[in-house]
């Protein structure tokens, strides 16, 4: 296995970012949202060569990068890019630890747990890389390729990182890619495409199956929000680019108006609130929310916080920090099928409150 050595990469650092190709343009691979829970909604714009002849030429954020030959090592980095191979049948020689929910003595959500015992991975290499990228931890995975299609990397991690290995990084902004482009991506990275959209599509099936179930919660107008208890002066509202908000349009609510004004105005996953700005999201019939019954109560005893009608009725979601389904928000190829029953159980609970 090949030593990497951090002397080496940094003094050629400076000449491998000269070689870097412009910023990825409106050609890489972009699917929104689905609407009503179709597959027929499903649409694909991309750059790519089919994936099932190499070279193949994946754009992105940075650039293109290009992969001579179909890879046998997988490394992946960021959140939940691993569960795309593992959902294909490959196992990740290296990834990247789960950062919030539940997690297993190994640093990985219990989805993924799941998916590396059932093909027969009992010990995972997983990084400690939540503070950093472990350059030397990752170079030691021997990776062919490294999939990051859903991830914060900054230009200058990519460059570090296309010294080790080809990286497919996401396709526009940092943490904007959607549960099926990170799939598609990851999967086209691995010389597997027509695998990651078939896949895309059981779990889209899985997805409108479970949502036939629960029709009330049609179009009923929703967002998704981080409130500190101990603050709430300031908060945050996910926007339509960010993939835990656009999932709840998976599971048949909408986003309200009020919401879809503020992610006009930036080009951010989310935006930040003043609390004597509730009254922007008088629109706002439910919520789902990080934290427990202590943070309900809390906002309704403010004296603004409780305006917004959501909270007022008490039609909100609250997903515990330290369950599966805290990770699970953002959703993944396989997180999805794992966690869809709770959430949609407690999305149509609380809509019982919607007035």
């Amino acid at each position: 296995m090949k030593r990497f050595h951090l002397t080496h990469l940094f003094l050629g650092l400076s000449l491998s970012a000269m070689c870097l190709t412009g910023c990825g343009s409106s050609d890489t691979l972009k699917t929104p949202p689905a609407s009503e829970n179709s597959t027929e909604d499903f649409t694909t714009e991309t750059a790519v060569t089919d994936s099932t002849e190499f070279p193949i030429t994946i754009s992105h954020a940075f650039g293109e990068t290009i992969i001579e030959s179909k890879p046998t090592n997988i490394v992946t980095v960021g959140w939940e890019n691993q569960d795309t191979p593992l959902a294909l049948g490959v196992v990740p020689t290296g990834t990247s630890a789960a950062n919030y929910g539940l997690v297993t003595e190994d640093n990985i959500h219990p989805w993924t747990a799941e998916a590396y015992e059932a093909l027969g991975e009992k010990n995972p290499v997983v990084f400690d890389d939540i503070d950093g990228l472990d350059f030397e931890a990752i170079s030691d995975a021997n990776p062919d390729v490294i999939l990051a299609a859903y991830s914060g990397m900054t230009e200058e991690e990519y460059t570090v990182l296309s010294e080790i290995a080809p990286v497919v990084a996401y396709p526009d902004a940092p943490w904007q890619t959607y549960w099926r482009d990170q799939t598609i991506i990851n999967a086209t990275g691995m010389g597997m495409r027509a695998e990651g959209e078939a896949k895309v599509a059981e779990i889209e099936a899985v997805i409108a199956e479970k949502v036939s179930e629960y029709p009330d919660l049609a179009g009923t107008k929703t967002a998704f929000f981080w409130i500190s208890p101990d603050d709430f002066s300031t908060f945050y509202v996910y926007l339509p680019a960010d993939p835990r908000a656009a999932y709840l349009t998976d599971l048949g609510l909408e986003f309200p108006d009020s919401i879809l004004d503020m992610a006009n105005s930036t080009s951010d996953f989310s935006i930040t609130l003043s609390r004597e700005n509730t009254d922007q999201l008088s629109d706002v019939e439910m919520m789902v929310v990080y934290g427990d019954q202590t943070l309900l109560d809390a906002l309704l005893a403010d004296e603004l916080m409780s305006q917004i009608p959501a909270v007022k009725n008490g039609a909100v979601v609250l997903v515990d920090s330290t369950t599966a389904l805290a990770g699970a928000c953002t959703p993944s190829i396989l997180s999805i099928p794992y966690t869809i029953d709770e959430y949609l159980s407690l999305l149509n609970e609380a809509h019982g409150k919607v007035k």
